[in-house]
């Protein structure tokens, strides 16, 4: 069992699970965050929490699928709370052609009617004419699952360190999990802005994310635990990390209101958006300089927890032998 030394930068979800997977791993881990308070700027507590390699087979390229898969798996070994209840995708009458479209171009569902949605949601009954279910998909709160994640880290003997924004002196191997923050060591990173209402609400009992497709920008709404639930967008392409529009609480609230009615009643918890880091082509890349001694680890675009596991075994495979798994892009 490897003793390596370790410095692991930022403390996001890929950070985290590259410091749990290499300290498990026997080696000596140090864990950086600049921000003083846990996740106290991280896109990653903006997050739905989805794991959808499924609906993601939309836009992303193939390999994602798979990778998602076994991210699913190894995120199951690890964090007892991940549901397991599939997702659901629906659209408005008027939207049929953007139902249509939606379905010939993602895998791993079944086209089901009203009534297979009503037995799977009651909440959704005569609401919808028909829907796509997602069987093998998953989903977590962020929060929850983030400090989950700190805790186990911390389990595994890791030195956690907030308020540090330098490795100092004689750090081993530095693994830089900073996302955007490292834009200017990275200049094809962008980044792409999320934004997400948190809402309260007794009345509504989901089960399992809600995509509500639409032509100019899906919303999906995830069922988090004590009545919560996140009312997102999916993308929007800048970099501002300012407050959210009055527009787009406007359009991510009636979206919710659209899937049902009730929403109206909910105690609105929390409003925020976080910027997350992408490469061109909206795959991460794990990215190898100086000898191996400084490797970035960036660019999740949406994928961050679904890939966060399978990036931080690349990384413990390519540290112990040199190699790194083919579906993961490794650049000098």
């Amino acid at each position: 069992m490897s003793t390596q030394k370790i410095t692991v930068l930022g403390a996001g979800v890929l950070g985290l699970w590259q410091a749990l997977t290499l300290a498990r791993a026997g080696r000596r881990v140090r864990l950086l965050e600049a921000t003083k308070e846990p996740f106290e700027n991280s896109a990653s507590l903006y997050a739905g929490v989805m794991l959808a390699p499924d609906r993601e087979t939309e836009t992303a390229p193939p390999q994602l699928r798979e990778l998602g898969r076994e991210g699913i798996a190894l995120w199951k070994d690890v964090y007892p709370e991940l549901a397991m209840n599939g997702a659901l995708v629906v659209a408005s009458p008027r939207d049929r052609t953007e139902f249509d479209r939606f379905a010939r171009h993602v895998e791993g569902h079944e086209r089901i009617d009203a009534a297979r949605l009503a037995e799977l949601e009651p909440e959704l009954q005569g609401r919808f004419p028909a829907a796509l279910f997602f069987p093998n998909e998953a989903h977590m709160a962020a929060p929850e699952a983030l400090a989950f994640l700190l805790d186990e880290v911390r389990r595994a003997g890791v030195a956690v360190e907030f308020g540090v924004d330098k490795p100092g002196n004689d750090p081993g191997t530095i693994i830089d999990c900073r996302g955007f923050a490292a834009r200017e060591a990275l200049p094809n990173l962008r980044g792409v802005r999320g934004e997400r209402v948190l809402v309260r609400t007794r009345e509504i009992a989901l089960r399992r994310p809600v995509q509500l497709l639409h032509p100019r920008q899906p919303i999906y709404i995830v069922p988090w635990s004590d009545g919560r639930y996140m009312i997102g967008a999916t993308v929007l392409e800048t970099a501002d990390d300012g407050p959210v529009s009055v527009r787009s609480v406007l359009e991510l609230l009636g979206a919710a209101y659209v899937l049902h009615p009730a929403f109206a009643e909910a105690e609105v918890l929390d409003i925020g958006a976080g910027v997350r880091p992408a490469f061109p082509d909206n795959m991460p890349q794990v990215i190898v300089r100086d000898g191996g001694e400084y490797i970035f680890v960036n660019g999740a675009y949406r994928h961050g927890f679904l890939l966060a596991p399978v990036l931080a075994k690349a990384v413990a495979a390519y540290l112990d032998k040199g190699t790194m798994a083919e579906m993961i892009v490794i650049s000098p």
